[in-house]
């Protein structure tokens, strides 16, 4: 799973590259859903305002060293860089404990957690190709969320059907406190843009389906029961 990913400086990119793809589950073996990196749970936190970004208004701009920028009113969203891998890993472990506080166990919100996510980012991010789009939004210059889109490639992807669609919306991850400011229709948007696309969201999570309906997706009769826990399901939406 990806909380146990470490990697080794001795590691050839090739390596490297096999082995964040397989901890991602674009390659190997099953992970649960409370395990694996939170690719379909974090639909829990995207939910937010898609009306906002139509109030605010969109803003395209080019900035040195980033390859697109996105501002919608204060939040900035943009193509993330290497140097972000800590504040992506930040909003991971937080919007975890703000949504699953409760339910479950602390150690997955712990800073031992933030350190593993860290790292993982970091080799995701010096991949070179990527294995697919990762977007952060900004406030101030604080990462406030992120969002990752990929080939519908792999368990995480597929839940042991076959891929509706070739591209798979895998997460959008939004603090709570940046909901409703339009950051999370932003990030959808840079990752996936109008295309054709598939996604998992959790059974009852009626703001993130809202969400997604709002851009287009419906469920189509897929579900994925959770192995290592009966109450985890998650229906796949198309696009």
């Amino acid at each position: 799973m990806i909380d146990a990913l470490f990697l080794a400086g001795s590691e050839s990119a090739s390596d490297r590259r096999s082995d964040v793809l397989r901890s991602a589950g674009w390659a190997g073996t099953h992970q649960s859903v409370t395990e694996r990196s939170g690719f379909f749970l974090s639909n829990v936190v995207a939910g937010i305002d898609a009306v906002a970004a139509h109030v605010l208004g969109l803003k395209s701009l080019f900035s040195p060293g980033y390859r697109h920028c996105m501002t919608i009113g204060l939040v900035a969203v943009r193509d993330a860089i290497v140097g972000d891998a800590k504040g992506i890993a930040r909003v991971h472990v937080d919007s975890w404990r703000e949504t699953y506080a409760g339910v479950l166990n602390e150690r997955f919100f712990s800073e031992d957690v933030f350190d593993r996510r860290a790292a993982f980012w970091s080799s995701y991010l010096d991949l070179s190709p990527r294995p697919g789009s990762l977007a952060v939004a900004e406030i101030d210059g604080t990462i406030v969320g992120f969002a990752n889109s990929g080939k519908s490639i792999g368990v995480d992807a597929e839940h042991g059907f076959p891929a509706a669609r070739p591209l798979t919306l895998f997460s959008i991850y939004l603090l709570a406190q940046s909901q409703g400011t339009g950051a999370g229709q932003a990030l959808h948007d840079a990752v996936v843009g109008d295309r054709p696309v598939q996604l998992w969201v959790l059974q009852g999570n009626g703001r993130a389906t809202a969400f997604y309906e709002r851009n287009g997706f419906a469920f189509d009769g897929s579900q994925y029961v959770d192995p290592g826990d009966s109450h985890l399901i998650e229906l796949r939406m198309v696009r």
